[in-house]
């Protein structure tokens, strides 16, 4: 079982850039598109291995790599102009080489011993590479091709060698999209997987804690949102506005990009929610539990109601009060993430003197992106100091905001409480005031051991449009002294 591989307290401590291979029923209706076109402005972020057309319960009979192809081109057109912003942009026929059509059927009908396809191909060359980071497979379709590649593996490599293999993986499916998913989970359970299992139809998507991206009008599942960023008017004006690549992000038909969250939590804006799925960022949040129909424990949605330990997140919305759901976890980051696409969008345009770029962070000497661990003792303050973050384009005001994310990291932990200082200052004073938060439901379970606590401190400047870096602290909380 996956516990005796990977423990789900284990947290992904790679250096180097996320692998990534998509996984997209691209044709089907505009969202697929939509996403790839995000996925292209982040392409230097991510070590691209592959792109696979598939199929999906919406699309059972046709894959379209000839889509792909189209958008990279449009993608090539610009990206001498992203040079001018940043390094690690792949070049057109880098990535067009790493384009491939997946299954061509529907499901695990369209998989079998003589049925590889250049999509499986691909994966299983990913995940047999000699290299120490895992692999991100997004499925933003059906997991048929990743069904076929597992397959194939369970052929062709020793028992110790294909557990070597699944160990890489990491999953993030959006929902179950035909009837690969839940057999995948099934005949092998010691694979990295995220997701809110449901039947391929469509009809349990309102739960799913990916349409927090942009679900709230379509599956009236958004209260608190603010549903400005993610209309048609205002892609209109700060995405399909701009040069090539713009113009290739169609008018959305349901919802907005529902399969883009499965690679935003990749993107190394300083919340590394990768490391962990429970951490939570862009991507959302997941615990690890085990849903009713399923054989073993994921990473999913729901959670314990007595110790209030769940997937969901507490947040403040735009009406001022509180709202507590799954795509919260979500829709909490939405003006940063689309600020943060329509910056990049404005790149592909516009030099480097006439576009705006994200702060660079520097908390207590350290600067740049990657979690800062610290020990902590329930009554002893801690300083943060952020006074020496700057801005890469000038003398921009910044506005700091620390909270304590609540929600994050509770697998395998006490959850701390403590009191914060200066929130909206640069230099923010944490003090643990006890090693287990108080619990609801009494008398409460015998607290032992530390605590941890999940500190991120944003900081937005004030450029057109605002953009917001962010560090992640993690505080270990230990009693204290006698």
């Amino acid at each position: 079982m996956f516990a005796d591989s990977i423990p789900p307290t284990h947290i992904d401590n790679f250096a180097g850039k996320p692998r990534v291979i998509i996984i997209s029923d691209m044709g089907n209706e505009p969202d697929d598109q939509m996403s790839f076109v995000r996925f292209l402005l982040y392409s230097n972020e991510f070590d691209i291995e592959a792109m696979i057309a598939t199929t999906s319960t919406w699309q059972k009979t046709a894959t379209h790599p000839e889509t792909m192809r189209m958008l990279i081109d449009a993608y090539g057109q610009v990206r001498n102009n992203l040079l001018l912003h940043a390094q690690g942009w792949p070049t057109a026929d880098e990535l067009d080489a790493k384009v491939f059509a997946g299954q061509t059927a529907y499901g695990l009908a369209g998989t079998g011993p003589n049925k590889m396809s250049p999509g499986a191909e691909a994966i299983l060359r990913a995940a047999e590479r000699d290299d120490p980071r895992p692999v991100w497979i997004c499925i933003w379709g059906g997991a048929s091709t990743l069904a076929q590649a597992l397959l194939r593996a369970r052929v062709t490599h020793r028992p110790a060698d294909l557990d070597k293999l699944i160990e890489k993986l990491r999953v993030y499916s959006i929902s179950d999209q035909d009837d690969a998913g839940p057999w995948i989970r099934r005949e092998f359970p010691d694979l990295f997987y995220i997701v809110q299992p449901t039947t391929p139809t469509g009809a349990e998507y309102y739960y799913a804690t990916w349409t927090g991206i942009s679900g709230d009008a379509y599956y009236r599942n958004g209260a608190g949102a603010d549903f400005t960023t993610v209309t048609n008017e205002w892609l209109d004006a700060n995405i399909r506005s701009k040069g090539p690549l713009g113009k290739m992000y169609p008018r959305f038909l349901f919802t907005m990009e529902g399969d883009t969250p499965s690679f935003l939590g990749l993107i190394d804006n300083g919340l590394n929610a990768y490391r962990r799925p429970d951490w939570g960022g862009w991507g959302g949040r997941y615990i690890y539990r085990q849903p009713y129909g399923e054989t073993h424990a994921i990473w999913t949605q729901g959670g314990d109601m007595f110790s209030r330990v769940t997937s969901q997140d507490a947040v403040i919305g735009i009406d001022s009060k509180e709202h507590i759901s799954d795509q919260a976890t979500v829709w909490r980051w939405r003006e940063a993430f689309q600020n943060d696409f329509a910056a990049r969008m404005d790149w592909t345009v516009a030099d480097f003197e006439h576009a705006n770029h994200n702060p660079i962070v520097d908390v207590n000497g350290q600067s740049g992106t990657a979690p800062i661990f610290l020990e902590a003792q329930v009554g002893k303050s801690v300083t943060l100091d952020a006074t020496r973050t700057r801005d890469p384009d000038g003398p921009q005001q910044l506005h700091f905001h620390w909270f304590h994310y609540g929600e994050a990291g509770s697998t395998g932990a006490n959850l701390a409480s403590i009191n914060l200082a200066g929130a909206e200052t640069p230099k923010a004073v944490v003090t643990p005031t006890a090693v287990c938060r108080s619990n609801w439901l009494q008398p409460a379970p015998k607290c032992t051991g530390d605590g941890v606590v999940h500190i991120i401190l944003a900081v937005t400047d004030d450029g057109s449009p605002k953009l917001t870096s962010y560090r992640r602290i993690i505080l270990t909380v230990h009693p204290s002294t006698p």
